[in-house]
Parts: structure tokens; C-alpha cells; sequence
């Protein structure tokens, strides 16, 4: 069963309009092609079309809360003369020197005292996740901003809809992701665990990519996919 999280679709501007794509990918469309031993002339190599696809990547938000007790030994330094001490209805001793420690110290050293308590923990988690269109996490490198974005991302997805790659992750699975980041392994010896896990928001963010389909020496058929909001070949 897939639970409800609170969702937002973003559709990043394009920074070049397909002209200006055009002249990027006949520059770099011998790349795919090449081999260490040789490397194909651009007139062997055709451009047969020019795409542009809106491919998702997916970013959660989100906080780990818990609060526990466990069982924890705090050691006090107490002058050399004291032998104990009384702390509730119980009586605790002196750790025990070595030797060698006794003979280095003497009396003036400061003794030690074992005492086991229990502490009430209380944790507090945040974070933030990032997965490629495969569900690979990434670190962002786009910023997401007034700027950076459309103002009507579903009308412009809606107008592209054949050409729209949604994330192969499921919304289920960031979450079980970032949740599994935030939750830090816990002691054994721990009791009254409360804990909460909240998803704050998830993002479906959409890049504008160009992908031209190129044909090679001997008819080799090869892909080459332009970001169009960095300017880069992918």
C-alpha cells in the first residue's frame, strides 16, 4: 500500500532553445563515436532528429524523531582521599588502580568512580535526498528557485506528455531511503523507544533534456543527450 505524502511537481526553465542545441550537439556528435584508436569525421556522422523530453529526478524531505532510555556507566574524578559515594540508595567505590598507575600517581592523584545511570535520549534527525531519473541518489546540481522555474509546470508536462520520463523510484522507496539515513543504529540495551518518522515533501523535479539520435560509421545508431538547463552532454 503506497502511504500519502504531501507532493510538488517543478519544471526547470530551458536555458537554450533547440537552434542553439542544434550547434551544440553537430560540435559534440562525434563523441559517442569515437574509440581509443580512432575517432569518426563529423561528415560521417548524421544527426537524424532532436528531441526534447522532460526527465524527472525526485527529492525528499524529511525528520527522524525519537526519544529513549538507556543504560549508561558516566565516570566521576573525585580527590584521592574519597573511597566512595552514597548517591540515592546506593553505594558506589572507587575504580580500582593498577600497579603501575599507583606507583606513577601516588596519593595525589585524583580517583575514579563508575557510576551507572540511565539516560533519557531524545533525537532529532533532518535531512534530504536526491534520486536520478533510475533512482541513483545524487547530489542536486540545479537550483531550484523563482527563477529557475516554470510557472506552469503541469500545462507544459500535459503539452509534453509523450515525451515524459516520470522516476522509476517509487515515492515509497525515497521515503524508506531517507528514512533509513535519519534512523542511526540504536544500543541494545534501550527501553520506552518512541519514535516518528515525517516526510516533509517530496519533489518531482523535471529537467529539460535534448536527445538527438545520431547514425555513425557503418551505420552505427547512437544517442546523445543534452541537459538544457547546464548546457552539458550527458
Amino acid at each position: 500500500m503506497t502511504s500519502k505524502y504531501e507532493s510538488k511537481i517543478v519544471v526547470l526553465k530551458k536555458t537554450l532553445d533547440e537552434k542553439e542545441a542544434s550547434v551544440i550537439i553537430e560540435d559534440k556528435k562525434t563523441s559517442i563515436f569515437k574509440s581509443l584508436l580512432k575517432k569518426p569525421k563529423k561528415e560521417d556522422v548524421h544527426v537524424d532528429s532532436i528531441k526534447l523530453s522532460y526527465e524527472s529526478i525526485l527529492m525528499v524531505s524529511g525528520k527522524y524523531i525519537a526519544d529513549f532510555y538507556r543504560k549508561k556507566v558516566h565516570t566521576l574524578s573525585v580527590d584521592s582521599n574519597v573511597e566512595e559515594i552514597i548517591f540515592g540508595d546506593g553505594i558506589f567505590p572507587i575504580r580500582e588502580k593498577s600497579g603501575f598507575k599507583r606507583a606513577f600517581v601516588g596519593d595525589r592523584g585524583k580517583n575514579k568512580i563508575d557510576l551507572p545511570l540511565e539516560e533519557h535520549v531524545f533525537v532529532e534527525e533532518e535531512d534530504e535526498l536526491v534520486f536520478d531519473h533510475n533512482g541513483t541518489v545524487i547530489k542536486s546540481p540545479y537550483k531550484i528557485n523563482s527563477k529557475t522555474i516554470e510557472h506552469y509546470p503541469s500545462h507544459i508536462l500535459t503539452e509534453n506528455l509523450k515525451n515524459v520520463k516520470k522516476s522509476k523510484i517509487t515515492y515509497d522507496s525515497a521515503a524508506n531511503s531517507l528514512k533509513e539515513l535519519l534512523m542511526k543504529p540504536l544500543e541494545a540495551d534501550i527501553r520506552k523507544l518512541n519514535d516518528e518518522f515525517i516526510v516533509n515533501e517530496i519533489k518531482e523535479v523535471y529537467i529539460p533534456i535534448y536527445e538527438a539520435r545520431l547514425t555513425g560509421p557503418k551505420n552505427k545508431v547512437g544517442l546523445l543527450r543534452l541537459d538544457a538547463v547546464r548546457n552539458k552532454i550527458l
